[in-house]
């Protein structure tokens, strides 16, 4: 049914951040009266996929998170970001990034192993990537004195355009290998 695709297209692209499946089905069901099966949304959702893939849109429907969101085609970050001056009001320092990246790959962390990772105090960072919501308090350690334990947003996954934290890069895609003997692996 096309006038289901289009209810399906109307409420992801008005909801400003990732939709599941289940709030799409529920919608609809108390919208139009009719029960919906995950099956159709999530046929509808490849329809959308498709449409939006081809040039003529400069943005997307993608999977993130548990849900779909349109965002900007890669291809334009740049024109966006100028446009929005995102750089200078979201640029992170060179702390705050290597803090960010242990929380992320490390989480759920304690402060103490951050700063035993980092070598340096890193109250400031964790600070700021508080106050940006890139990162939250997840709960407590049992280790003596109980404490704080960090773990990356849903904002910090939006941001990034990850699906779940195992996207992250494998540390030995980014790492350079030095020091290998015989010959790289193919």
């Amino acid at each position: 049914m096309q006038t289901l695709e289009l209810h399906i297209e109307a409420i992801i692209f008005a909801a400003g951040k990732a939709v599941t499946e289940a709030e799409i089905i529920t919608t609809l069901e108390k919208t139009l009266e009719i029960p919906v099966s995950a099956k159709q949304v999530a046929q509808h959702i490849q329809n959308l996929i498709a449409k939006y893939q081809s040039g003529n849109y400069a943005f997307e429907l993608t999977p993130i998170s548990d849900g779909f969101q349109f965002l900007t085609k890669s291809a334009y970050h740049k024109t966006i970001s100028v446009f929005l001056n995102i750089r200078a009001k979201k640029k992170l320092s060179a702390a705050a990034v290597e803090t960010l990246a242990i929380i992320a790959y490390k989480q759920p962390v304690s402060k103490a192993e951050i700063e035993q990772i980092r070598g340096v105090n890193c109250d400031y960072s964790i600070q700021k990537l508080l106050e940006k919501e890139l990162i939250e308090i997840s709960g407590r350690s049992d280790l003596p004195g109980r404490p704080l334990l960090y773990g990356t947003t849903q904002l910090f996954m939006d941001y990034f355009g990850l699906h779940t934290i195992a996207d992250l890069p494998k540390l030995k895609e980014i790492l350079p290998q030095t020091n290998q003997i015989g010959t790289p692996e193919e």
